[in-house]
């Protein structure tokens, strides 16, 4: 079950800088509301976490195109001016951008 971070929100439905963090089902619905205080809230768009150890991260072999593949990234790079290549994953299109 993963864990979904949201922000809470102001009356005028601007994020106040406070977040928290909850366990839901991916099927389950987003809140609206907090849920101890009943304000409003919105789910946050975070980055997601990569299980691996610091020093591992660190190194280039860590995101490499064979590992970035391995765990399910699709990685383009700029080969030209508005022009990227698809140079690891498997999926979206071989190339993005060009004439």
């Amino acid at each position: 079950m993963p864990t979904y971070v949201y922000e809470i929100l102001d009356k005028k439905g601007k994020p106040t800088g406070e977040t928290f963090e909850i366990f839901q089902f991916m099927s389950a619905d987003a809140l609206a509301k907090h849920p101890l205080t009943g304000k409003p809230v919105r789910r946050a768009i975070v980055a997601p976490a990569i299980a691996q150890k610091w020093s591992d991260l660190k190194s280039k072999s860590a995101l490499s195109n064979k590992n970035l593949e391995r765990m399910g990234f699709t990685k383009y790079e700029r080969k030209g001016k508005g022009y990227m290549e698809r140079t690891a994953g498997n999926f979206g299109p071989q190339t993005l951008g060009g004439d």
